[in-house]
């Protein structure tokens, strides 16, 4: 009887280094190969790899049972690289494809777990004075190769200037699956920013843990293809039609006025932003960013009347200022964003995206598991907003928005499920 294997291969072009890697797995033993490429050209020099491996390996394509690859973020044309050659093989091998968060491949590769429950947060280098931050965990009791990390913090765009402070607020916040023992930080960021301070402890969930800072983990396509089995084991795995990068920052450059106004990336978090429940008083500020913003706009006694009703309704605050708003209505199994907006003068600074977040996890503390949210079909910056926060379409709602000239508009119904663990 010939001996049956599970082969899959990962592509990495997300740095300045192509990888490619080969994973056999036969009878629970894994077996890696990989080879990379250091220069620029990962185009011309990813496929020349694995037909590489493939040749040292003894294996074809067709002996390939799955594709995986470094998903993002990083560099918008080494991600598009990597993802469209997993997909090109992919259908024309009838295969599946897993895509894997590159954070969550270098939480994984940090090294052994020390002790049950554990946390690594990742600090990886975005250039422009900004870093992509995530956060992982692992089950008391599991080994690291036995199943993979869950995501506890989705990756942001941080400015390394505002790391400290958004890492002490946001920290507080996140809601773990279990319990952990200690934290770690690991990350290229670290090294590439050594002003960064670290403080001997870090508050996660209420809770004081030890920090201690790890060596940076180079990212490859091995640590891809070991991340993507754990995944693809777990029933995280798509067809090529459905796989995409991960965009974090969906602009590279930016002109000196905008960077004077504080803009260098999307979601950009910045510091001293704090959420708070709405409030009357805040009614004038929250009604003044609505008229800017939108249209056709709630009025003061729509927001009343939502406060009234007990509604979710939350303000985001810099400088003691109302830059921004959301309201949600809590129906008994799905939570429904009613409004959402930030002050045109703080667009595109992470604003939205930490009301958006703080509104998710209020439905996920009361039990519901997905949100559902309509928006107007020719608004495609809130559809690209709404979509790279994990945001799918569901139906369409036909003239359900006012126009102008007296029309109607069609809106789209978008849901997200608030139970997934993968990123968004």
């Amino acid at each position: 009887m010939p001996d049956m294997a599970f082969n899959l291969i990962a592509f990495e072009t997300s740095t300045t280094t192509c990888s490619v890697a080969l994973l056999t797995e036969r009878d629970g033993a894994l077996q890696v190969v990989s080879a990379s490429h250091s220069s620029q050209g990962h185009a011309e020099q990813v496929l020349p790899l694995a037909e590489r491996l493939l040749n040292q390996t003894g294996l074809t394509r067709d002996d390939l049972d799955l594709v995986v690859f470094g998903q993002g973020p990083g560099g918008f044309t080494g991600l598009r690289v990597a993802c469209g050659v997993a997909q090109g093989m992919a259908y024309a091998l009838g295969v599946s494809v897993v895509p894997v968060p590159t954070l969550q491949a270098i939480a994984a590769s940090a090294g052994p777990v020390r002790a049950p429950g554990v946390c690594r947060i990742v600090v990886q280098d975005a250039r422009m004075g900004e870093l992509y931050v995530a956060a992982y965990w692992l089950a008391s009791g599991m080994r690291e190769t036995q199943a993979a990390w869950q995501e506890i913090q989705p990756c942001v765009l941080v400015a390394a200037e505002d790391f400290d402070y958004w890492l002490d607020q946001q920290a507080r916040e996140w809601v773990l699956p279990g319990a952990i023992g200690y934290v770690e930080m690991v990350g290229d960021g670290i090294q590439a920013h050594p002003s960064l301070q670290f403080t001997a402890t870090v508050v996660v969930a209420g809770n004081a843990y030890p920090l201690q800072v790890l060596s940076g983990v180079p990212l490859d396509a091995k640590s891809i293809a070991l991340q993507g089995l754990q995944l693809f084991q777990s029933g995280h795995f798509m067809t090529p039609a459905e796989a995409a990068p991960l965009y974090v920052r969906d602009k590279v450059a930016f002109t000196t006025q905008e960077r004077e106004k504080g803009l260098g990336g999307n979601p950009r978090v910045h510091g001293k932003l704090r959420i708070e429940p709405m409030r009357l008083e805040h009614l004038d500020a929250v009604v003044d960013i609505e008229a800017e913003v939108q249209s056709f706009p709630w009025t003061r006694g729509n927001f009343a009347d939502a406060l009234n009703a007990g509604y979710g309704a939350w303000v985001a605050l810099q400088q003691n200022k109302v830059v921004g708003f959301s309201v949600v209505m809590f129906a008994p199994d799905v939570a429904h964003l009613l409004v959402i907006a930030v002050a045109p003068q703080l667009q595109r600074g992470g604003v939205g995206y930490v009301l958006l977040r703080h509104a998710e996890q209020a439905a996920r503390d009361k039990g519901l598991v997905s949100m559902l949210l309509e928006v107007r079909q020719s608004n495609l910056k809130a559809l690209n907003f709404y979509r790279n926060r994990g945001f799918q379409s569901l139906s369409v709602r036909k003239g359900y928005y006012p126009a102008a000239r007296g029309q109607r508009e069609d809106a789209l119904v978008l849901q997200k499920d608030l139970s997934a663990t993968g990123a968004s």
